[in-house]
């Protein structure tokens, strides 16, 4: 039995439609700020003076990395990123931070430390609608009023200022839309400065590539990770000449950091598992990087033997979540980096909607569960408690698991695109840019009677010569299979 669609198949083209309007740019700005305005609220109970006790800032919900890394980090004392003092994230979150100071005048004081958190949301919350409405926009026309769904989402309401990822986010999303766009250069810079902030968006360009291999777009390709690594390099060189240890301090930092909050090494370290729960930093170093591997190899063959190709945010959706699952770290804000890939993946309520309670289920526990830890620890507080690990891992696991399901549709989507939502209509790849209606050059199956020549199949074991294609003005493999099975 198939799966009955949560949306129809397509949003009616009547402009006096209420699809028509809550798809509209202005309605989904005006949702967007809505959403920051109410990351902001959250954040009050600790802006009223629970950000100077510790305990409070669990207990209230309101903790962020933002107020006391003001203070941390040397921003008080008017100490430069990188050059006055190591900060453990890339340079553009570090310059974000700069400017925040410099508008506050590096004053050492609570009233400037919140002042200092005040002007941070104002940037993240611009980069944050910046986004969503670029979200909106790769998402076409016909499927846009879905993007409600990310501006107004829990998730990204509750973690929106725990720290800095909401550059990161506005940065790749609007890398995202320029590729649908077809500029593949500005597409390019804009996700190299989304990596210049955060490390996340370097995973996409293992998408564009698989894609890119499939349609026989390499050119195209090459030129954006080429602009994409001219962009990093502009925002990076400086540090690196001026102050090489400030600059490779993330770096550092990153390699060295054991199993974090957040992630299935912590709970399998917790659990004493065999191998898996292994504290050697190396061991965890190599078994981290090797299932991310094995990841990216499963979703590489997912893509080069669907049997239609792949939309590219089902494929960012699927890496992305693949970094998180097997990363050192999982932290409560990184849910940010799903939720417009999500809604463009599979703009669909069920499995949406239970991922977001998975989100939002960790982001209560793991602040009650550090509560636990700091009283464990012999902090003498008033009020509630925390919970067991017990509680915790339970936590952490649901919200494991229902970000793997969700994944797992649409891996299901990708199989059987006819159960693909945006496809439904006859519509391919919005977000796909140069890959939209693009014909196959490359996959990894054998060619049906029904296909055109011209593709490269391949089954079993492989011999493949490549030819002159008139048509695309390229030279593009025509297959010869052999099956030695």
């Amino acid at each position: 039995m198939r799966e009955a669609p949560d949306y129809p198949a397509t949003a009616p083209r009547d402009p006096d439609s209420l699809a028509a309007t809550l798809g509209s740019m202005v309605f989904i700005a005006a949702a967007s700020v809505a959403g920051m305005l109410l990351a902001f609220a959250d954040k009050l109970p600790c802006r009223s003076g629970a950000w100077n006790s510790y305990p409070r800032t669990l207990q209230d919900f309101c903790y962020s990395d933002i107020y006391p890394l003001y203070f941390n980090e040397g921003l008080s004392r008017g100490q430069v990123p990188y050059l006055g003092h190591p900060v453990e994230y890339p340079v553009l979150t570090g310059w974000t931070m700069q400017v925040a100071g410099w508008l506050v005048n590096f004053a050492d004081s609570y009233v400037a430390g919140h002042r200092f958190f005040d002007i941070t949301a104002l940037i993240l919350g611009v980069f944050g609608v910046v986004g969503v409405l670029a979200t909106a926009y790769a998402a076409g026309p016909d499927r846009r009023w879905t993007m409600l769904l990310a501006a107004l989402s829990p998730a990204l309401i509750l973690e929106a200022f725990i720290n800095w990822d909401l550059v990161a986010m506005g940065l790749s999303m609007l890398g995202i839309a320029a590729w649908a766009s077809r500029r593949n250069v500005l597409a390019g810079v804009l996700l190299g400065l989304g990596v210049a902030a955060k490390f996340y968006p370097l995973v996409f360009f293992v998408p564009l590539l698989l894609l890119s291999i499939r349609a026989g777009r390499m050119r195209e390709f090459a030129k954006t990770l080429g602009a994409a690594g001219f962009a990093w390099l502009a925002v990076n060189l400086p540090m690196m000449i001026l102050a090489p240890s400030g600059w490779g301090y993330f770096y550092a930092f990153s390699k060295t950091r054991g199993a974090d909050w957040g992630s299935i090494w912590h709970y399998f370290e917790y659990l004493n598992v065999p191998l898996l729960g292994d504290y050697q930093l190396s061991v965890l170093n190599f078994m981290s990087a090797a299932f991310l591997a094995l990841g990216l190899a499963g979703v590489a063959v997912l893509t080069l033997t669907a049997p239609r190709r792949p939309r590219l945010a089902q494929l960012c959706y699927l890496v992305l979540v693949i970094f998180l699952i097997t990363n050192k770290v999982w932290s409560p804000q990184y849910g940010i980096w799903l939720v417009p890939l999500a809604v463009l993946a599979r703009p669909r309520l069920w499995p949406y909607w239970l991922w977001q309670l998975g989100e939002i289920a960790y982001f209560f526990a793991i602040w009650a569960e550090l509560l636990a830890a700091d009283a464990q620890q012999g902090d003498h507080f008033s009020g509630y408690q925390g919970i067991s690990p017990g509680w915790y891992f339970a936590a952490l696991l649901f919200r494991l698991g229902t970000a793997a399901l969700l994944g797992a549709w649409i891996v299901r989507d990708i199989l059987q695109p006819e159960r693909d939502v945006v496809r439904v209509a006859g519509i391919d790849d919005p977000a796909g840019g140069i890959f939209d209606n693009a014909p196959d050059r490359f996959v990894l199956r054998k060619r049906t009677s029904d296909e055109a020549p011209g593709v490269s199949q391949i089954a079993g074991a492989l011999a493949v010569r490549t030819t002159p294609n008139s048509s695309a003005g390229s030279i593009v493999p025509l297959a010869r299979s052999a099956c030695l099975s």
